[in-house]
């Protein structure tokens, strides 16, 4: 999937709308309008998912420096994510060659 970008975007936007102007240029997988979680308002920006990289590039050619309902909107690639680091927990005991400090045991008070 390939994530695109839109910026600039009223505070009234709704996804059907938005969807609709977009998907004149692309096909569209998935779509998501950032909004305040208090006020249910955009936040001003949302992000659009697609299958083709050539269908982005279309959307971010054709698109970007519009005006969509009175705002001029940012159209870009999403940078990629760097992956989220999980917890791997280092191996215990002398057969790795490591020092293992021993822990005092908790006193209870």
């Amino acid at each position: 999937m390939v994530k695109i970008f839109i910026g600039g975007l009223a505070d009234n936007i709704q996804e059907m709308d938005l969807a609709i102007f977009v998907s004149l240029h692309g096909k569209i997988e998935t779509i998501k309008v950032v909004r305040d979680r208090a006020t249910g308002k955009c936040k001003g920006y949302a992000f659009i998912e697609l299958l083709s990289l050539a269908d982005a590039k279309n959307i971010i050619s054709m698109l970007n420096g519009e005006t969509f309902k009175g705002n001029v909107i940012t159209v870009k690639l999403c940078e990629e994510e760097a992956p989220k680091k999980t917890f791997k927990p280092k191996p215990s005991g002398q057969s790795q060659g490591q020092n293992v400090k021993n822990k005092r045991p908790r006193v209870q008070r």
